[in-house]
């Protein structure tokens, strides 16, 4: 019912919005805070392992169509703040169980936060974004709209976890349970990051640029029907390959490429499980 109501507003596109309308996409709100619906989610039967939820994406893009600028300042003089009146800051409290610490951070109204999530200062969520129990969201870290990240996972300070709201169809950045995002790391346009792998300081990741398996021998690469995907429990470096031919190789140019060096072993756990004590 509730996405037979989201589409059918969406679609008629209305000059002005009613009450009902309003209601409506309250109700849809609620559910994402409560993450009783999400951008995207696990099926075992696409190929990467997660699909995205495309009226969900639209129910987040009629609620900026719906709302108007407002000024939510606390104090105007010193701290101006002016945001669409349909995402204010989101609400939390003590019980919410999340340690939110003071100095600059903000989550948008319309993310699922789980338990025991920390955010240092400053960062920000934004709307649509899942983050699951236990993860830890860093200094200056960005968490874009309808990226999902994983339980216990450590994004950390200046990595940007790109958000894909439009379009609708094109499925966002997945961060499954556990992985490390080192510092200063992208991960862009719909990459999924499986299980417990590990992005060394400054790796980006996005559809463009294929990641080499020193392991397996394999190249991954995005597909214009299928994102790149990280596998399970790889540690990825950036890394350069020399172009091959024309100026580029009489220049001895080359170009930026992010590697796996390895796959996940005790003396990798061994590095980053003191991440632990910081929750």
């Amino acid at each position: 019912m509730l996405r037979a109501e989201i589409e059918r507003v969406f679609d008629e596109n209305p000059p002005t919005y009613s009450e009902t309308d309003r209601r409506l996409f309250q109700e849809f709100k609620e559910a994402l805070n409560s993450g009783a619906v999400r951008a995207a989610e696990r099926d075992s039967d696409a190929r990467a392992g997660w699909r995205v939820n495309a009226w969900v994406k639209k129910g987040i893009l009629l609620g900026f169509r719906m709302g108007t600028t407002v000024d939510m300042s606390v104090d105007p003089a010193r701290l101006p703040f002016f945001d669409k009146s349909t995402y204010p800051p989101k609400p939390l409290t003590v019980n919410s169980g999340v340690r939110l610490v003071p100095g600059g951070s903000s989550i948008r109204d319309g993310c699922y936060i789980g338990q025991c999530v920390t955010c240092m200062p400053p960062m920000f969520i934004n709307v649509g974004a899942y983050v699951d129990d236990g993860a830890m969201i860093d200094s200056h870290a960005l968490v874009g709209s309808c990226a999902q990240i994983g339980k216990k996972c450590h994004i950390s300070a200046g990595a940007q976890i790109g958000g894909v709201l439009e379009p609708v169809g094109a499925l966002p950045v997945i961060v499954e349970d556990e992985v490390l995002v080192g510092g200063n790391c992208g991960v862009y346009e719909g990459a999924i990051v499986k299980r417990r792998a590990v992005l060394g300081t400054g790796t980006i990741l996005n559809r463009s640029t294929p990641v080499y398996d020193l392991v397996t021998g394999e190249v991954h690469t995005a597909t214009e029907y299928d994102p790149l995907v990280i596998p399970e429990n790889a540690v990825v470096v950036a890394g350069s390959r020399p172009i091959s031919r024309g100026r580029g190789k009489d220049w001895e140019l080359s170009l930026y490429t992010p590697v796996i060096v390895k796959y996940r072993d005790a003396k990798t756990d061994a590095k980053i499980q003191l991440e632990d004590l910081l929750r």
